[in-house]
């Protein structure tokens, strides 16, 4: 029996992780393309993960979704193992692939209704969902258009709205805004926060670090299929990079690198180019006003710059 002191308030309820990788590794012949990989993502949340072409992205969601094998390790979908269970995981799961897979040969509405017949739902549930995924694709005057009439961001809007049409909790978005005009992935940025703040949990691979900053609750940094750096956006930044950047081409870079060295903890050369990294900037600024044939960007330092120092600003092909 209960006494008057007994705690009876309700206890929140522990989440668990919609999806978990513990030490997953993937190889193709001789090339290991996932090593060790280990991550969660939560109910609710934006994960992440960023890194330089060939970094693995796009296999770790493939194994993620079922559609590879791991050589070892463990992968859980929406508390299901995969791949085993991967076909009945993946139906509380939504995914833009890189490139979109649209049916040419359907209207914009017809794209929606074929596609979630592939879920089991009948056209008597889709129908009244119609109007609430072109609304939130910006498309409604769109509905009856053939996909070949369609601009690359409206293609984009579409593919995202085709991947909600189960109503999931979890959507992987792989490179969702890749090629758009500033426009077009500002109206994607939107709709995805519109997604987190009603519950839903994305993954989300980019190559646009501002995107991964505007959208990510936390970022994996991923480099030859290795764990480099995990974190909030902010919390990289403060942890591998100093607060300030000074970004510096034209004449006499050589004397600045020497009249900065003092004031600063880190220079870089890039190309033509120059970068100081200090934690207070002051100092170095004056310091360059003595070549006035310099030109000088000063910034706050941004998720770009932890990019650049993990991953090396060598072009991958």
């Amino acid at each position: 029996m209960l006494s008057m002191h007994d705690d009876v308030s309700p206890q929140p309820a522990q989440l668990h992780p919609l999806l978990e990788m513990v030490q997953v590794h993937k190889r193709y012949g001789d090339l290991t393309v996932v090593d060790g990989l280990s991550l969660r993502l939560m109910p609710g949340e934006c994960y992440g993960i960023i890194g330089p072409n060939g970094a693995g992205k796009t296999t770790t969601i493939q194994l993620c979704l079922g559609l590879a094998r791991p050589d070892a390790g463990q992968i859980r979908l929406m508390g299901q193992p995969v791949p085993e269970a991967a076909r009945q995981a993946r139906l509380r799961v939504g995914v833009v692939t890189q490139f979109d897979s649209l049916d040419p040969d359907f209207t914009v509405e017809e794209n929606l209704l074929v596609f979630g017949r592939y879920f089991g739902m009948r056209d008597a549930e889709l129908h009244p969902r119609l109007p609430q995924l072109l609304a939130f694709a910006a498309l409604e005057s769109k509905a009856k258009a053939r996909i070949s009439e369609l601009s690359g961001g409206m293609r984009r809007r579409l593919s995202l709205a085709r991947a909600l049409v189960n109503d999931p909790d979890l959507i992987f978005l792989d490179e969702p805004t890749t090629g758009l005009d500033p426009q077009a992935r500002h109206l994607i940025w939107e709709r995805l926060k519109v997604l987190t703040a009603q519950g839903k949990s994305l993954l989300l691979t980019t190559h646009f670090m501002d995107e991964a900053e505007r959208l990510c609750h936390r970022i994996l940094v991923l480099d030859h299929g290795r764990r480099i750096a995990e974190d909030t956006p902010r919390g990289l930044i403060a942890a591998q990079v100093e607060a300030e950047v000074i970004e510096m081409d034209g004449e006499g870079l050589e004397e600045a690198e020497r009249l900065l060295r003092p004031h600063v903890q880190r220079l870089e050369r890039s190309g033509d180019g120059l970068f100081a990294y200090a934690t207070h900037s002051a100092a170095a600024l004056r310091a360059l006003e003595a070549l006035p044939g310099l030109r000088v960007l000063h910034r706050r330092a941004n998720l770009e710059d932890v990019f650049l120092k993990l991953t090396g600003r060598q072009l991958r092909d």
